[in-house]
């Protein structure tokens, strides 16, 4: 099973749009507290338009909680990494894989990272900026994942629609 991990998420719109994602993925979110936004805010309402009844997720009261009752290949996705996130071999279907992602303000801290050096990554990109926007990072690697899967459960087409409804 393919799993997304915040740390500690500080923006209710970018937590939003990863649970959206999370749906159109057959992803489980995993949310780990402190929190930086009420789940019921409106801001996060508004981002995750409506998708939250189809979310699978759970929340942590902090990482050892986390850690507890998830078993799995753990991935850290921060500024500090040195191999790109399409250097893992993530084809395995049968294996829980955990996609973690550290909070806005100052990502994931250096004690976790520390003893996951071999699994931790980034995006790459320009000298020009720090790091991409939360929920654009966890849309690349999770298609990254399931590219690598071919996809599994996803739909190639419009749903309810026939194949030929374009020239209809």
């Amino acid at each position: 099973m393919n799993n997304i991990v915040l740390y500690e998420p500080e923006i209710p719109g970018n937590t939003g749009n990863i649970m959206r994602t999370c749906v159109a993925t057959n992803t489980k979110l995993h949310l780990i507290k402190p929190l930086g936004f009420s789940l019921e805010d409106k801001y996060l309402k508004r981002s995750s338009a409506n998708y939250l009844e189809g979310l699978n997720y759970e929340v942590y009261e902090n990482y050892e909680d986390f850690k507890s009752k998830n078993k799995g290949i753990y991935y850290f996705f921060t500024r500090y990494g040195k191999k790109p996130h399409t250097s893992f071999d993530y084809s395995k279907k049968e294996e829980n894989i955990y996609l973690i992602f550290g909070k806005e303000s100052s990502g994931i801290p250096k004690e976790i990272l520390k003893d996951n050096l071999d699994n931790c990554m980034r995006i790459p990109m320009t000298d020009k900026v720090r790091a991409l926007n939360l929920s654009n990072c966890a849309a690349i690697v999770i298609y990254e994942v399931l590219r690598q899967q071919g996809y599994p459960e996803l739909l190639f087409t419009e749903p309810h629609k026939s194949e030929d409804y374009i020239i209809e």
